[in-house]
């Protein structure tokens, strides 16, 4: 299997939370591109994507991936269902522990169609992110990536299926975290701090 998210410290943070399962064999890790070896399961981590559904079509549309599931906290039922009507073969929450995140991923290896809403306690939170060693929650961190990239207030609400007044309460928190109180210095905390997805540091 392979991981995919434009974040190494996503990746790889992922990656520890798989790595205790001797049933998967994972053969790739990549940020900012897709797998270059044929795979039998793409775990594309949608942390930050602005464009997932274009991010699927792409992977479900490359023959040399057999499967793909999706990692994401995004799960309101109207997200899930477009996702799994495109054809992914897994959406998984990242609410859930490592092992059932493992267990997913192999009963999609399987052949099940798998979605797994499973909630752990809300304290918890899975693998890794920018910012998280300067105290940025997951959450807090995707939104501060967007803006980052110059995403607005407006488009993170759409992209991440939460409302602007959840959007501007991520904001207010993180922002108390980076020690900021505008935009402009959240950008330039965020460059500072790997909050820009490998592909547009090359194109930097």
């Amino acid at each position: 299997m392979a991981i995919v998210n434009d974040y190494p410290v996503v990746v790889e943070g992922v990656a520890q939370l798989l790595a205790h399962d001797r049933r998967l064999n994972l053969v790739e890790l990549d940020a900012g591109m897709d797998p270059k070896q044929s795979v039998d399961v793409v775990l594309f981590d949608a942390f930050s994507q602005r464009q997932i559904d274009d991010d699927i079509a792409r992977l479900l549309g490359n023959p040399k991936y057999r499967r793909l599931v999706v990692y994401t906290w995004h799960t309101k039922a109207e997200q899930v269902s477009r996702a799994m009507d495109a054809g992914i073969h897994g959406y998984v929450s990242k609410a859930v522990d490592a092992q059932t995140l493992c267990d997913a991923v192999v009963r999609v290896h399987g052949g099940e169609q798998v979605i797994e809403p499973k909630p752990v306690p809300e304290e918890v939170e899975a693998g890794n992110w920018p910012g998280r060693e300067e105290g940025l929650s997951a959450r807090e961190s995707e939104v501060v990536s967007m803006i980052t990239q110059g995403v607005t207030n407006e488009e993170i609400a759409k992209a991440c299926y939460l409302s602007i007044n959840s959007v501007k309460s991520y904001i207010r928190s993180a922002y108390r975290k980076m020690g900021v109180e505008r935009r402009s210095q959240a950008v330039l905390w965020g460059v500072e701090h790997g909050m820009l997805p490998v592909r547009q540091r090359r194109e930097v």
